[in-house]
């Protein structure tokens, strides 16, 4: 993608339904380049301008409300030339786009409002195309053939778009208003409209996939609006509140509140949590587990979400084009063209080495977190299915290692977290021989087999329970004899050759996250992710400064992944570097304000400087899933927060408040079947802890420390 196109989809203007979202710039206009309407991983609207005049109209302000629900900019007229009158000075007609997305349609509202004391004429137009070309496309793959491009079609009240896929699929986008245009041409539609002095008019138009629309009208907008915006509160109310006495950092908490329900899509197995705007706006298997495991302790009906759809989409048989094995669970699935004609192979894709472990991983702390026990043995088979693919990996691998290496040249190269074909490499820059061993998804392997150990437990499974605690502790050790630098760090990654790929990178912070080494190297490792070399200031570099391949504009060998940080601070928290924890999440918090409080997929890695700003990177995801879970895993890990649901009792491990805030509460918290509200209160150095709500009295808080 070209520089310009970048800097457009960067100062983007998004919105999510479902299964389809929208990419505008600043007037809402659709331009062509990244942007557009697309729906099911296919872009439906490919143009879409707004002209008076032939011109375009003057930007006044342009936003999306709070809730991610409408977006809404404000225009004006430049001076217009006359149509059998006088001329329209600039700045007197005010125009109001309001728009939205439900059940898979656009529903736009245009209002116009003559503010000069005479009449004035408008010759108000749109100018349209669909492309219909698949999100791989968009994303700059070039394709050999594509389908058949349909003339458009006109309809009294709009316009409706075709193509036909090379694989027989129709697809359509239909553009429909509240009135016949005047004009239509070649995608242009055109109406006359005449405003008296303090008047005014509005037009109403949908766009969707739908070969036969109904008309647009009044009525159906804003019976769609409310639809959209009481899903949009109840997607929301899930997560429990977070709130303080300082407005910023309640701006951040609550935009990444807003934007987790925005990515959230209401599947047939529950919510799932899509992994980010514009490239990945669907169902990822790692990025969700992530997502769900930063915001357990707030929500754990997302987590459940998760696990049901990727039990119910694990794989059942071998494929080296799919990367699938049985047992492994999904790494992502898409539903565009390229997909369904296995162009390439993520129709349902399972190269992703971690997916498998985490999957185990959020099973045994959903229910440590719940307490639900049926759902568990609900999902049991597939979860004994993903422990015995990780076993049967580990026992070919010589030093007992979860490795990967990819099936076909189609499949991704690195199927770790880091999955960009530069990531891996030796201490001298070369690229290993796999298959390859990653760090961090060894510590991923660890805590599946204890989570494996501790639910068999649960079920009345003893023997395997003893076995899975057996292979957590045999990979431990050998991470720590295989891992292990003199530097005082753990290497990235062992190759095929079982050679130590000796780089520092962030990937140990994970390894702290999941428990697996011993406190002195935990230490080792603490304080290096602290020093200069990896903590930029907003966060922590996803490769050390002085590495072979460091590169603070990269996408994974030195720029800053909020996730990424967020596991780190949850590592250090872990073993006992509170304050740590709480500066990664300032950080983190004055990163967001950078960003107009919501953080990026990704942002450059450059060290910060006084009176400066992160760095963009300029074609991050925005909104994305754990990037806006971040906030909230952070904040967990400086609160030293554990919530045990059946026991309804909340223990906080020397907790601290973040910089800047007195006082935080959070509201709604369920444990089990009661819900209370927590109040933490800085006193002195400490910090107080109190329980509120209806069923306050049958919830216990304990402080530790």
């Amino acid at each position: 993608m070209d520089p310009a196109a970048a800097a457009t989809l960067f100062s983007s203007y998004v919105l999510k339904d479902g299964d389809t979202f929208l990419i505008a710039n600043g007037s809402g206009d659709v331009v062509g380049e990244g942007d557009g309407q697309f729906h099911n991983d296919t872009r439906v609207l490919s143009r879409f301008r707004l002209t008076l005049g032939d011109t375009a109209p003057a930007l006044l302000s342009s936003m999306v409300s709070r809730d991610n629900v409408f977006f809404v900019a404000h225009l004006t007229n430049r001076a217009l030339p006359p149509l059998g009158g006088d001329a329209t000075p600039h700045g007197l007609v005010h125009i109001k786009r309001t728009r939205f997305l439900c059940a898979d349609r656009l529903f736009e509202r245009v209002a116009l409002t003559n503010y000069g004391t005479d009449a004035v004429r408008l010759h108000l137009a749109f100018d349209c195309d669909a492309d219909f070309r698949d999100m791989f496309e968009v994303r700059g793959t070039h394709r050999a053939a594509r389908g058949q491009q349909l003339p458009p079609h006109p309809r009294e009240d709009g316009l409706t778009f075709g193509y036909v896929g090379l694989d027989g699929a129709p697809c359509r986008a239909s553009i429909v208003f509240s009135r016949a245009p005047q004009r239509l041409d070649d995608g242009r539609l055109a109406f006359d409209i005449t405003l008296p002095p303090r008047g005014r008019d509005e037009l109403y138009l949908e766009v969707s996939a739908d070969d036969d629309p109904p008309p647009a009208t009044r009525s159906r907008y804003r019976a769609a609006a409310s639809v959209a915006r009481t899903r949009m509160r109840r997607r929301q109310r899930r997560l429990s509140r977070v709130r303080s006495e300082a407005p910023l950092f309640n701006s951040w908490m609550e935009r990444s509140r807003a934007d987790l329900a925005l990515l959230t899509s209401e599947l047939d197995t529950g919510p799932y949590p899509y992994a980010g705007i514009p490239w990945f706006s669907t169902p990822f298997g790692r990025d969700a587990v992530i997502t769900a495991l930063q915001t357990l302790w707030l929500d754990p009906q997302l987590a459940r979400g998760v696990l049901a759809f990727l039990a119910k989409n694990q794989a059942k048989e071998e494929s080296s084009f799919m990367d699938a094995s049985p047992g492994k669970i999904m790494h992502e699935t898409r539903k565009g063209e390229m997909a369904r004609l296995r162009e390439l192979p993520f129709g349902l894709y399972y190269g992703g080495v971690d997916t498998t472990p985490l999957f185990l991983v959020l099973a045994s702390e959903y229910a440590r977190r719940t307490g639900d026990v049926n759902f568990i043995r609900s999902i049991w088979n597939e979860l004994k299915a993903a422990a015995a693919w990780i076993e049967r990996v580990c026992d070919a691998n010589p030093l007992g290692f979860l490795d990967y290496a990819r099936g076909e040249a189609t499949g991704l190269a690195n199927q770790g977290w880091k999955d960009s074909f530069d990531s891996v490499f030796h201490a001298d820059g070369r690229s290993p021989q796999g298959p390859i061993a990653l760090v961090e998804v060894q510590g991923y392997v660890f805590a599946a087999m204890r989570g494996m150990s501790r639910l068999a437990l649960a079920l009345g499974e003893d023997d395997s329970s003893k076995q899975w605690l057996w292979r957590s502790e045999r990979i431990a050790e050998a991470v720590e004899q295989h891992f292990w630098m003199e530097s005082g760090f753990y290497g990235i990654a062992v190759d095929g050759e079982n050679a130590l790929c000796a780089v520092r990178a962030s990937n140990p912070g994970h390894l702290l996250y999941m428990g697996l080494p011993k406190h002195a190297r935990a230490q080792a490792v603490s304080a290096q992710l602290m020093s200069q070399d990896f903590f930029s200031g907003w966060g922590i570099r996803t490769l050390a400064v002085g590495e072979a391949r460091y590169n603070p504009m990269s996408y994974h060998n030195g720029s800053v992944w909020p996730h990424d940080s967020a596991l780190c601070a949850a590592g250090l928290a872990r073993y006992g570097q509170r304050e740590a924890s709480v500066r990664l999440l300032r950080a983190a918090f004055e990163a967001a304000v950078g960003f107009d409080m919501r953080l990026p997929e990704l942002f450059c890695g450059f060290p910060r400087v006084p009176g400066g700003a992160p760095v963009a990177y300029p074609v991050a995801c925005l909104p994305q899933a754990w990037a806006a879970g971040s906030a909230f895993m952070s904040l967990q890990a400086c609160l030293g927060i554990e919530i045990d649901g059946p026991s309804a009792e909340i223990v906080l491990d020397h907790p601290r408040l973040p910089a800047g805030v007195e006082e935080l509460s959070i509201r709604n918290l369920t444990l089990g079947e009661r819900r209370a509200h927590l109040v933490l209160k800085r006193v002195a150095d400490r910090v107080a802890v109190f329980v509120e709500g209806p069923d306050a009295a049958g919830v216990v808080a304990r402080v530790r420390g």
